[in-house]
């Protein structure tokens, strides 16, 4: 038997190792698993949004190729009928005042007072100036005096003359005409004091001088102090008349049947005065001349403006609209809704379809109406039908539209015998475009 203590003894276990120190085998393939899930979700959707995409499109193709095409987009205008003034435009005319005086004095003498201010509007009757009136008061004291002695002898003429008359036995008739002439002579001389006087009168008045009308006061011509002389030729200063005031122009001599009645009487007809294409006073016609001018083959008129706020100054140079004819009821449309054609001019018509078609006709007169140009039609177009205005660069006869209304040009004002705020007409002949002039009154 074996000792117990030699026997052999087991060897001993070592310790187990830390399990903090060892790999977790679960964890990893656990984020593996998360990363792989990821990704397949993110391809899904991708997968997703491509599908969606595909759908989307071919929906909005198959409903684009449902759809019916969209019409052309245009500007349209209805045609309406209305009155048409008719104008004679860009008449070059010069503004003349009514009345322009230049004051003088009446008598000679020393410049002592003068009552006006250069540039101020003077009223009529106003104290412009005063002349020294001392040397014209002794002249009328002194006819005066002659007057009340010339009274007195005619007084003691016809006393004597009675006498002689009461008894004519002791006076012979000689010498009854003798006093007789005598008290007709101091008659006479009595007479002409009166008239001296009166003379005297009239100088010493001359020696106030008042504005004769009502208007402008220019520069001074003459300082206090001068001697002036009824004789001076430069006077003393310019009054003009500015209200009213009047505008001179020539007008065409075909245009005088429109000017002028049959009983030759002038009609007021209105007339604008502008001013680089600027509406700056409305007057009437007033007079027209006697006769033709010869050398430019015009007539010339005169208008008549109140000049109220003083738009008008002499001597100024501006244009003139004159209304000479009013065409009544006419059909109406937006100028350049006209197109031209070779020979002939079109517009395109808007159908209850919204499609166009060319219809030609017949323009007559072109002018402002409330600040737009309008043209009269004369044949080939009726009330209430709608036109394209603007955008007919890409028509033809059957083209579908969108119309809107609205787009057209409304020029304010007209100058000269052009037509303001040219547009563009399309010919049928040419892709080009051209600016649309066409006549009018005058040209």
């Amino acid at each position: 038997m074996m000792n117990p203590e030699t026997a052999i003894k087991p060897s001993p276990r070592p310790p187990p190792p830390n399990e903090a120190s060892l790999p977790i085998k679960g964890s990893k393939s656990r984020s593996l698993w998360i990363l792989w899930l990821v990704i397949l979700c993110v391809l899904s959707g991708i997968a997703a949004l491509v599908v969606y995409r595909q759908h989307t499109s071919q929906a909005n193709a198959s409903s684009r190729n449902n759809a019916s095409p969209r019409g052309i987009p245009v500007d349209v205008a209805t045609a309406e009928r209305g009155n048409l003034p008719v104008y004679q435009d860009g008449l070059l005319g010069t503004v003349t005042p009514i009345q322009t005086v230049t004051i003088h004095t009446r008598v000679d003498g020393q410049l002592i007072k003068v009552a006006f201010v250069e540039g101020q509007i003077v009223k009529k009757g106003d104290l412009l100036a005063q002349i020294d009136p001392n040397p014209f008061k002794a002249q009328l004291l002194q006819a005066q005096g002659q007057l009340a002695k010339d009274q007195a002898s005619l007084k003691d003429a016809q006393l004597d003359l009675a006498r002689y008359k009461q008894a004519p036995d002791a006076y012979t008739a000689q010498q009854i005409d003798t006093q007789q002439a005598l008290v007709d002579q101091d008659a006479g001389a009595v007479k002409s004091d009166q008239g001296a006087i009166n003379s005297a009168q009239v100088q010493l008045d001359y020696c106030t001088i008042s504005a004769p009308v009502t208007g402008l006061v220019g520069l001074r011509l003459v300082d206090e102090g001068n001697i002036v002389h009824a004789s001076d030729t430069t006077g003393l200063v310019v009054i003009t008349q500015l209200q009213p005031i009047t505008v001179i122009f020539p007008i065409e001599q075909e245009y005088i049947s429109a000017v002028l009645t049959r009983s030759g009487r002038v009609p007021p007809l209105e007339a604008t005065a502008l001013d680089d294409d600027r509406e700056i006073a409305k007057g009437k016609l007033a007079a027209v001349d006697s006769q033709v001018d010869t050398t430019t083959g015009t007539v010339k008129l005169r208008a008549q403006f109140d000049n109220e706020k003083l738009e008008l100054f002499p001597n100024q140079l501006l244009t003139v609209r004159l209304l000479v004819n009013t065409l009544k009821h006419v059909v109406l449309i937006p100028t350049e809704a006209v197109q031209t054609g070779p020979d002939f001019s079109f517009v395109y018509v808007v159908k209850s379809d919204n499609t166009v078609e060319v219809r030609t006709i017949k323009p007559g007169q072109s002018e402002i109406v409330d600040g737009q140009d309008m043209t009269a039609i004369d044949n080939g177009l009726s009330a209430g039908e709608t036109v394209v205005t603007n955008g007919v660069d890409k028509l033809q006869a059957g083209s579908k539209v969108d119309p809107t209304r609205g787009g057209t040009t409304r020029p304010t004002t007209r100058s000269g015998t052009t037509r303001p705020g040219v547009h563009v007409r399309r010919s049928l002949t040419n892709d080009s475009v051209q600016p649309a002039t066409p006549p009018r009154n005058g040209e």
